[in-house]
This record gives structure tokens, C-alpha cells and sequence, in this order.
């Protein structure tokens, strides 16, 4: 039973509210006030106010209801995971006319709010390079409560300075995380595939490499094989080399890594020279966040999540919902 809100009030019910019950669920939800404000401003107890906004929800004065964007994004979120066995999903929306670069802080903001979720002290993290991954470094918020990660780079260094590079993100990251940083001090592309073979087994990068197979957690992005694809300007490899994977079916670019539409690598000689981590030693990793939105990386993204590379995804709602359809 209902409590008799007059036996308790000790101020005058403003006019323009029915009764008091009214009065506390206007100064909660409309005006911001805290339960222990409101129960001074109208002269009873807390846990009277307590009672009020409940009795305000069982007559109806007050319902509360989820947001339709949020819940929409709910949805989309459950059935991305559904359709490619993934473990969560996070969609985001962009603000309406937002450009290129508003559109990718905002994918990496998201990123770096899902990573800091998944981050526990001591472990290995392993990080990919490019834009995106570039952009959830920049977002992460310092973290206290992580001791003991290390931040590994996966790939070797390309040749050119890019403000996206491998040690510049596995940098940054290590700084947000107050990490241990463990760069891969090794070319992106050897000239030959004995030099690449003979350097993975330098004491050096052999315990890199057994950092990768440690690692519980690994953050990437990825990308097409378009004239605007970061694979393509990242001077790690050649205009002719891009194309000839194209030619044999590529549709992504997963750490450097050529994938098909079904998600199934493509290889060839280059793959040899190329050091970084493989397709498989990604796959071991148990939790692989794979951060991309845009419908130019449609494709990208399709490829990459069909071939089950990545178990939490995170991406923007005009993808998610173009996923769906394909």
C-alpha cells in the first residue's frame, strides 16, 4: 500500500502541480535533483521521496523508456553477433554531416572505451597499426588499475615516417596504459624470404614472437585495396604488388594480410618476406578487437568477420546496418 503523501508534506504543493507526488517526480527527472534535495525542498525524508517516485511510476505520472537510437543500436549490436559468431559488438552513431576525421575519432573513441573494458593487469597486449588503431590509442583514458601489461607490436616497421605507424600506436598505447612497450625492431618487408626466415630466429625476435603467442588480447583495424586504402601509401608495399592480390580476389587487408570475400587468406611470394604476425598466431589470441566503420571498408569488414579473425567488433550504425543486408 501507498503511503498518504499529505500526512507527511510540511510545504505548500506548487499550483501547477496536482499533489506532491507529482512535485518529487518533476524535481527528480525533470529538474536533475537528488533524492536527499528534493526531500528538503519539500520537507520529509528521504525514504519518503523514495516512495514518491515509485508511486509516481505505479500511476503512470512517470515511464521511463529507452531511447529508440540506443535501442536500435542494441539490436543491430545482437544480431551482428549472432550472424558471425561474435562474442559483443558495440555500434556507434556519428553526428549528422560529421566529416572523415570527426567520423574516425569517434570509431576510435568507441574502441578505446571497449579495450579499456577488456584490459586486465599483468596481461600482453598486442597491437596492429594504421588510423583507426592510431585513433583508439589517442582515446584511450589513463589507466591506474592495470599493472603489469606490456603493449607488443605486431608488425615490423615500414620505411617511411607515418603518423600512424606500428611504434608510434604501440607507443602511445603504452604510455595511456602505463605499459611495458615492446616495438619489433625488424622491417615490415624484407628483400627475401630466407633473410625474413633467418631474422624470426634472432634471439631478439624469437621472444617477440613468443610475446604474440602469449598475448590475450590483440586491437586492430583494417582496410581495403581502393586508390585511398592506407596499404596503399603506408610504403610497405608496391602499387603493382596491391594489385596483383586484387587480381586474385583480395577484398581486405587484415595486419597486412590478403583476404578473399570468405575470408580466407590469399598468398603469395610476398607473404614470405613479410614480417608480422600470421593469420593463425591472430587466431590463438583469445580476445581480438577489430575496430573499422565506413561503407568503403564494406567489403573489408565482411571478409574479415566471415573468416572469424575477430571476437569483439566495433564499428559505426550506417555499416552495421549495411552488414545486415549482405
Amino acid at each position: 500500500m501507498t503511503m498518504e503523501p499529505s500526512r507527511e508534506i510540511n510545504r505548500r504543493v506548487p499550483a501547477e502541480f496536482d499533489d506532491v507526488v507529482v512535485w518529487a517526480a518533476w524535481l527528480y527527472y525533470e529538474e536533475s535533483l537528488n533524492q536527499s534535495d528534493i526531500a528538503g525542498i519539500i520537507g520529509v525524508s528521504r525514504a519518503t521521496i523514495v516512495n514518491y517516485l515509485q508511486e509516481a511510476r505505479e500511476r503512470g505520472v512517470v515511464r521511463i523508456a529507452m531511447d529508440a537510437g540506443v535501442m536500435a543500436r542494441s539490436d543491430l549490436s545482437r544480431e551482428i553477433c549472432e550472424r558471425f559468431g561474435l562474442s559483443e559488438t558495440l555500434v556507434v552513431q556519428h553526428q549528422p554531416g560529421a566529416d572523415a576525421q570527426t567520423r574516425l575519432l569517434t570509431l576510435g573513441a568507441a574502441g578505446a572505451r571497449q579495450l579499456e573494458r577488456m584490459i586486465d593487469p599483468g596481461e600482453i597486449l598486442c597491437v596492429s597499426w594504421g588510423k583507426t588503431v592510431l585513433a583508439v590509442a589517442d582515446a584511450l583514458k589513463p589507466m591506474s588499475d592495470v599493472d603489469g601489461v606490456t603493449v607488443v607490436q605486431v608488425t615490423g616497421a615500414a620505411t617511411s615516417k607515418r603518423d600512424f605507424s606500428a611504434e608510434l600506436c604501440t607507443a602511445i598505447m603504452a604510455r595511456k596504459l602505463g605499459a611495458i612497450s615492446m616495438n619489433l625492431n625488424a622491417p615490415a618487408v624484407l628483400s627475401s624470404a630466407d633473410l625474413c626466415q633467418a631474422l624470426r630466429r634472432e634471439p631478439a625476435l624469437e621472444r617477440q614472437f613468443d610475446m604474440i603467442r602469449q598475448a590475450r588480447t590483440i586491437v586492430f583495424g583494417l582496410g581495403g585495396l581502393g586508390p585511398e586504402s592506407t596499404i596503399r601509401f603506408a610504403d610497405i608495399a608496391t602499387d603493382e604488388e596491391i594489385d596483383a592480390y586484387g587480381e586474385d580476389g583480395a577484398k581486405a587487408v587484415l595486419i597486412c594480410r590478403f583476404l578473399d570475400a570468405e575470408g580466407n587468406q590469399i598468398t603469395r611470394e610476398f607473404d614470405k618476406r613479410m614480417m608480422g604476425i600470421e593469420l593463425d598466431e591472430l587466431r590463438a589470441i583469445p580476445r581480438r578487437l577489430c575496430v573499422a566503420g565506413g561503407l568503403s571498408k564494406l567489403e573489408a569488414i565482411r571478409a574479415t568477420l566471415k573468416g572469424g579473425y575477430a571476437t569483439h567488433f566495433v564499428t559505426d550504425l550506417e555499416t552495421a546496418r549495411a552488414l545486415l543486408k549482405g
